[in-house]
């Protein structure tokens, strides 16, 4: 089961909300000076954070989820949709209101060796933004300093150190406090746990975790890995080609996907006992992904689905309502042989292609 089933209550109002986004970048230019088509990274996206809840998004490289965060923090601006913190619309904010906005919004990078500056010490590295949102220095500053080391399970000895005296996993606590030292009420760690140790990525997932029970922090997680995903997350978002494929609660997408792709990715996700890898069904998926430039007018996800058909090739299908809670994209989910809103079997999607289903069947 997912480590935060036991969770806080849901509020009411987002503390942080993307509305349809869409952004698209310039494509490149030819030899002739000729710009190609645009590449729409992000095509209509719609995410909720609550407070004291965790969002795990999740997908393959190039799927959109890391420019997803960037769209919420206003890191990247949106081509097209709105992002509103609380009942503020801070889509178009600059200056001073979007130094406001981003003293909520913080994020922690994935990689703990580029992420800090090697000429600064790590109780300036911690101490600056906590000067700059929230004023303090001097003593104060210092007792802050060292709070936010102790809270993400350093000493305050480690205010003195350089980065490059600490290892991966110590970077990455690092890391953490100083998006701490704002006081935000949203965290977006972006793939924060790949870069390290399996061990170490365990023990920067449970201080997450501890770390939201004590401040109340919403967090956006990021990540390739579906079972890292499952592990400190209320709910899990699924992203293919740009847009989400499935969303509900993270058990529920975890044990009964309702998306192939979804069910996909768990097929992926190693197995360390024996006896489990060769009693798990593996669902293999065919070809590359489309271009983000040369969109498909069907589901994103046919030319590569084991179980596509005649449907999924003309038309987008909508998200429907799935039993567990939650939604798909998935035309299988109204139109498929007795399926209509139930869990994808996995035994469909290891149907080969003469046999998958048709629209008649």
């Amino acid at each position: 089961m997912s480590a935060v089933t036991e969770a806080t209550v849901e509020s009411a109002t987002p503390v942080l909300e993307g509305v349809d986004l869409v952004k698209e970048f310039a494509g490149r230019t030819s030899l002739f000076g000729r710009a190609s088509s645009k590449v729409r990274a992000v095509d209509g996206v719609t995410l909720r954070l609550h407070a004291g809840r965790t969002l795990g998004l999740v997908g393959e490289s190039g799927s959109g989820k890391s420019t997803v965060g960037r769209l919420l923090l206003r890191l990247l601006d949106v081509t097209g949709g709105e992002v509103h913190l609380g009942a503020d619309d801070v889509t178009r904010a600059r200056g001073r209101d979007l130094n406001q906005a981003r003293r909520a919004m913080q994020m922690v990078f994935q990689d703990p060796y580029s992420s800090l500056n090697p000429t600064m010490r790590i109780g300036d590295i911690i101490g600056e933004p906590v000067t700059f949102h929230r004023g303090l220095k001097g003593a104060e500053l210092d007792a802050e300093v060292d709070r936010l080391l102790i809270s993400v399970g350093l000493s305050p000895e480690h205010a003195r150190r350089f980065p490059d005296e600490m290892s991966g996993g110590q970077r990455q606590r690092v890391a953490i406090a100083r998006a701490l030292a704002p006081d935000p009420k949203i965290l977006v760690c972006d793939e924060a746990v790949s870069a390290l140790d399996i061990s170490i990525q365990s023990q920067i997932l449970n201080l997450l975790l501890k770390l939201q029970r004590e401040f109340g922090v919403a967090i956006l997680f990021v990540s390739h890995d579906l079972s890292v995903v499952r592990h400190v997350s209320h709910e899990i978002a699924v992203m293919y080609l740009g847009q989400i494929v499935e969303f509900g609660p993270a058990d529920r997408v975890a044990d009964s996907p309702a998306h192939p792709y979804t069910a996909a990715l768990l097929s992926a996700v190693p197995e360390a006992k024996p006896s489990h890898r060769r009693a798990r069904q593996k669902v293999v998926l065919r070809g590359d992904p489309p271009s983000p430039s040369r969109r498909p007018a069907g589901c994103p996800f046919a030319s590569r689905c084991p179980a596509a058909f005649e449907p999924c090739h003309e038309t987008r299908p909508e998200h429907t309502p799935v039993n567990g809670g939650g939604t798909a994209a998935c035309h299988l989910q109204t139109q498929g042989p007795k399926l209509g809103g139930r869990s994808l079997p996995i035994e469909l999607l290891r149907a080969r292609p003469d046999e998958a289903p048709s629209a008649a069947d």
